[in-house]
């Protein structure tokens, strides 16, 4: 009788499974499905000589997905329209297993952080290590926290600290005029309950870490993914995307004084989609035509550790290569003597930030009264994900050691 057989059930969301369905007839046509009630995907396989299906090794002959990948099933699902559930792998008309995809790593602890004016939440192993190295979680425009990358991150062996510093309760509403010096104080904070400092971010979040990695001498580790080493405007309030982009003000301030930035660029191009409800490339409002200020470069060769880039060759939110391509620059001008580099994924799109095997077929996103086109192929985005957390995790363990 057939068996399908999942490895391992239980597992933290970053971890690849092993799915297999034995003890088939040979050449036998099977329908392989994955459901997480509100998301799903499905595709059919061919029985090997053994009556074997292995998803680690054999490619469906039709579906959701082409070519071998284990976890193909997971990041070509599509919304359904339905409630959630749990998740499910099912071989249509054999059998069903249920599995547990944690968001939180058995054996993670998870503790608020509402004290010295900041506004997080920590995420180490459960036990009484203080000098396990450190990594600051940070968003991106989005704002808010990243708990599901600091959770995983921390079953990695990190005490991560995910840090809002706007677009939550108790911080700025807007990306306008946040102060550096509230990220060195999350660094203090952190640095009092770990060892070696590392920090992370995503687009926005991705040119954060840069600039804070160069503010703060105890940063021995910078990993930007989708950023950029040009320091951009702010984020302006407002509901409306033109409003958010004509709001001319710095992101950052240092010292009290604003830092330096490239402003957008809101050339006729865009405002025609925002008007025709065409979902928007935000790249369109970073024009490179004219070259960089040299005052919004970020001082990236300050970084006192390694540096990782990652960026997606087909980023339709921003120009994230040519962006990052700066950060990199200085860095061999200035011959940095720590470990650095810079990946770029040809047909990905932006959202290539954070955990893997989730769902990559929303290519088109919300935004503010607009909807965003990020890019890339949802397969081509789903590989660079996998592989940027990879590398992230390898990185950060590098050079801070776990």
């Amino acid at each position: 009788m057939a068996e399908i057989l999942v490895n391992p059930r239980r597992a933290p969301l970053d971890t690849a499974l092993d799915v297999r369905v034995v003890d088939l007839p040979p050449g036998d046509r099977v329908e392989v499905r994955a459901t997480t009630g509100d998301w799903s995907s499905a595709a059919v396989f061919l029985a090997d000589e053994r009556g074997v299906v292995d998803l680690t090794r054999h490619a469906p002959v039709e579906g959701d997905y082409a070519g071998v990948d284990p976890m193909g099933l997971f990041w070509s699902m599509t919304r359904t329209g339905e409630q959630s559930g749990p998740t499910v792998v099912e071989v249509v008309g054999v059998a069903e297993v249920e599995l547990d995809r944690l968001a939180v790593p058995d054996g993670v602890r998870r503790t608020e952080v509402t004290e010295n004016g900041l506004v997080g939440v920590l995420f180490e192993p459960d036990d009484d290590r203080t000098d396990r190295p450190g990594v600051l979680v940070l968003s991106g425009s989005e704002g808010g926290t990243h708990e599901l990358d600091a959770a995983l991150l921390a079953g990695h062996g990190f005490a991560a600290l995910t840090l809002a510093h706007f677009g939550a309760p108790g911080v700025p509403d807007d990306l306008v005029e946040i102060p550096l010096e509230h990220f060195g104080a999350a660094l203090e904070w952190l640095g009092a309950r770990a060892g070696a400092l590392g920090v992370v971010g995503g687009s926005r979040g991705g040119e954060l870490a840069l600039l804070v990695g160069a503010t703060f001498p105890q940063v021995k580790a910078v990993v930007s993914v989708v950023g950029s080493g040009v320091v951009t405007q702010g984020i302006g309030p407002g509901t409306r995307l033109l409003q958010k982009l004509e709001h001319e003000a710095a992101s950052w301030t240092w010292q009290g004084r604003p830092l330096p930035y490239l402003p957008y660029s809101i050339p006729d191009e865009l405002r025609r989609r925002v008007v025709s409800g065409e979902p928007v490339p935000l790249g369109l409002a970073f024009d490179l035509t004219d070259g960089i200020p040299a005052d919004t470069e970020i001082p990236v060769e300050r970084i006192g550790g390694g540096v990782l880039l990652l960026s997606s060759g087909q980023d339709e939110s921003w120009p994230c290569a040519e962006l990052s391509e700066v950060a990199l620059r200085r860095l061999e001008a200035h011959g940095h003597p720590h470990r650095h580099e810079h990946v770029v994924y040809p047909g990905a799109g932006h959202l290539i930030a954070g955990p893997p095997h989730r769902p990559s077929t929303d290519v088109v996103v919300p935004g503010p009264g607009v909807r965003f086109s990020t890019g890339g192929t949802p397969a081509a985005t789903a590989a660079a994900r996998a592989d940027a957390w990879r590398r992230t995790v390898e990185f950060l363990s590098d050079q801070l050691g776990t």
